[in-house]
């Protein structure tokens, strides 16, 4: 065989073959495979550079999901024709394949790591990020990068109230839960969950189910790792002289402490100045080869105290309570002339988020490798520098922003309503103003707000809010509402997001190799408890339901839904009949290939208008309705007047007036508007009127015989040019 090295390896999840072919693809990599599940099918490989990065204090991972339209049978929709920059969702992707496997690597190593999984080919029922997380932990483990796994990952959906394994795009469409677990062989890795409003004890045993699922998987990969797994190299450590720490720590601790002891960043960042100076001052000279690395034992230090204060002491850093929030205020229309505004505030972090409402037609297009090709609902989520005190220019959204939007979007989309109850396409914009740990779900609250006061009919207010959490050993302690201190020197930031009824999103990074049971449980507990308190305490005072009314500012949408045989009469020959409605009503009209028709103007007068003419044009008229039309032509036996674009009746001479007509001439003239009735549509789809009969009900004029002194013209009516009118005359026909 050419590929001597070939190995298959195949077991099987949630009643699907998983295959792992290892040795004929990508074989100078450092470790790769080509993984298939159902006809999904993913080539994933992991590399390490040969020598540790210069100048550098952190570890360089960087993993990349890359999507290839070919996978779905797609040619680019860009000029190029080529695949550009990650989609949003290839983004998300990496996120989640990044977060489980980052916290296996050695913290001291500074070797880069690039991992990439090539999406080659897409069975819509086979999730290619699931494929991915697996192929990229097979990889990792039979490579000789340093590396503690493997993990394995799964979806888990929540279908007639039963949860199930990796579901399929057709059980994903009715879902109450898109959950992804990853777990090691003994902790839970990760967790990233959107819900529609799911319970806190079923989210844990559907994290538990999950990952009770992922042991097999495990054991499968380790199997793997032990048949063609290469050996592990070593590395040179990057962490600090272990003497020089010590001295450090000696020296600057009593300095750190009363530095860090302050509820406000910039104070405390002040103080730390000197700290450093005095640090360098003194060890510059007495380590010189390992300047570089004072900061880092300067980092480690103020690590070292926080997370002392906070095991032996139940200490914080800006001596709250461990459960206890930083204080909040919540404020809306803050911005004068934008649809909604909502700005939500919690010690120095503070989100602003604005809404715009807009048509269908605003909708993004998508060319990605699913099957959506278009969202309504858009969030943005902006992180200047000037939010942490920093002078950086801005070079539009990294993959920070790009995840953190993704997630107020997940956490907000189960209360959006549809677009049948709400025919209006989103864009939510989150500006970060002011940054001091967990951003994120400031902007869940932030956005809550800007949606009631724009006016959007959302199900339930929504909140957000983190918990955090230090270990040593089998000793763990939690704390709501983590700070950038917290963050920073924690083990774990678990962002949970819901209303009363329940969670709607969550998403959990760690720095510790997984999580256990008890910690999972605690953190929706405590998140659970404290996202009551800002619905209740905080956010209700300020807006407690959705406005009535939408901004002055906002497009009035109407919507409709006529037969799609229609749709050629609505748009007429070169768009004429529409450009008409449009110019007439001042509106614009989107059409769908259903027949859905969207109707937006400023004034909901225009669009009511523009609503009638469509409906008219639609739907056949029906003897006894009342139209106001235009006189389009004067013959010797009567006029003809348009009730719509393209759909003209004959009023007859003897139907023109109360009076005897002797000449059309003498009733109506071309221009005309006037308000007919009709009397009939005869076999042949001709369609009768008569203005004498809606004179004498809509008008109130009397015939002839009965007054000899009646007008002889009916009088001009304000509003519409033409329309429908029930027999009442008083409303729309429908």
């Amino acid at each position: 065989m050419f590929f001597k090295d070939f190995k298959k390896f195949e077991t099987e999840i949630a009643g699907r073959s998983f295959v792992a072919e290892i040795g004929k693809m990508a074989q100078l990599a450092g470790g790769s495979c080509l993984v298939r599940y159902g006809e999904t099918e993913v080539l994933c490989t992991a590399t390490m550079s040969a020598k540790p990065r210069e100048g550098v204090d952190f570890f360089p991972l960087s993993v990349d999901f890359e999507e290839k339209l070919y996978s779905v049978g797609k040619i680019p929709g860009s000029f190029q024709r080529r695949e550009g920059r990650a989609s949003e969702k290839a983004t998300l992707a990496s996120r989640v394949i990044d977060r489980p496997i980052r916290p296996l690597f050695p913290k001291d190593m500074r070797n880069d790591v690039s991992v990439v999984a090539t999406v080659m080919s897409v069975d819509s029922d086979c999730s290619p990020e699931i494929a991915a997380m697996l192929g990229v932990s097979i990889a990792l483990s039979i490579s000789e990068i340093p590396w503690d796994g493997p993990i394995a990952g799964v979806s888990v959906g929540l279908v007639d109230g039963k949860f199930v394994i990796n579901p399929t795009e057709e059980q994903r469409q009715v879902s109450d839960l898109q959950l992804t677990v990853a777990s090691t062989s003994e902790l839970v890795a990760m967790i990233e969950a959107g819900a529609n409003e799911v319970p806190n004890d079923v989210m844990f045993d559907a994290i538990m189910f999950g990952h009770e699922q992922n042991q097999a998987i495990v054991s499968f990969i380790e199997g793997i790792k032990a048949e063609v797994g290469k050996e592990k190299i070593d590395f040179p450590s990057n962490d600090p002289d272990p003497e020089m720490y010590e001295a450090i720590k000696d020296f600057a601790i009593e300095d750190i402490r009363a530095a860090l002891d302050t509820d406000d960043k910039r104070i405390r960042d002040e103080r730390l100045k000197p700290v450093y100076e005095a640090v360098h001052a003194k060890f510059d000279e007495l380590y010189p080869e390992q300047v570089i690395k004072i900061d880092e034992c300067l980092y480690k230090v103020q690590k070292y105290v926080v997370r002392r204060w906070l095991l032996d002491d139940g200490k914080r850093v800006d001596g709250r309570g461990i459960d206890e929030i930083r204080p909040l205020n919540a404020e809306v229309d803050l911005l004068s002339r934008v649809h909604g505004s909502g700005m939500f505030t919690r010690g120095q972090t503070q989100v602003l988020t604005v809404t715009t409402l807009g048509t269908m037609r605003d909708a993004q297009m998508l060319d990605g490798i699913d099957n959506e090709d278009t969202k309504r609902y858009m969030h943005h989520y902006n992180f200047p520098s000037f939010s942490v005190g920093e002078t950086k220019p801005s070079r539009g959204p990294g993959r920070r922003e790009i995840g953190h939007g993704a997630l107020a979007e997940r956490a907000l989309l189960p209360v959006i309503p549809s677009v049948e109850e709400f025919p209006y396409c989103l864009r939510l914009v989150s500006e970060v103003l002011s940054s001091n740990g967990s951003t994120s779900q400031g902007a869940v609250c932030a956005s809550t707000l800007s949606l009631m006061a724009a006016g959007v009919p959302i199900k339930a207010p929504v909140a957000g809010i983190s918990c955090g959490l230090i270990t040593e050993g089998d000793r763990f302690m939690t704390m709501v509402d983590i700070q950038g201190l917290e963050d920073f020197f924690g083990d774990m930031d678990f962002k949970v997001a819901g209303t009363h009824k329940g969670i709607t999103a969550i998403q959990m990074d760690i720095k510790v190799h997984g999580l256990t049971p008890a910690i999972i449980k605690e953190a929706l507990e405590k998140t659970y408890k404290a996202r009551l308190y800002i619905l209740d305490e905080i956010m209700k005072p300020v807006i407690a339901e959705p406005r009535a009314e939408l901004s002055k500012y906002a497009p009035k949408m109407l919507t409709t839904k006529i037969s799609p045989e229609k749709i050629g009469d609505v748009i007429g020959k070169q768009g004429k009949v529409i450009q008409k409605i449009c110019a007439e009503c001042n509106c614009k009209i989107d059409v769908e290939e259903d027949g859905s028709i969207f109707i937006s103007a400023l004034d909901i007068g225009d669009a009511q208008r523009a609503l009638t003419i469509i409906e008219t044009i639609a739907n056949d008229p029906e003897p006894g309705a009342f139209y106001k039309g235009v006189v389009t032509r004067l013959m010797d036996f009567g006029a003809f007047v348009e009730i719509a674009p393209g759909k003209e009746g004959l009023v007859h001479i003897s139907r023109l007036d109360v009076r005897r007509t002797e000449r059309v001439e003498d009733a109506v003239s071309v221009g005309d508007e006037v308000i007919v009735k009709v009397i009939e549509i005869d076999d042949q789809g001709r369609i009768n009127l008569s203005r004498r009969d809606a004179l004498i009900e809509i008008e109130g004029m009397t015939p002839e015989n009965e007054i000899s002194d009646a007008p002889r013209r009916a009088p001009r009516r304000d509003g519409d040019r033409r329309g429908g009118y029930n027999n009442k005359g008083n409303g729309r026909k429908r």
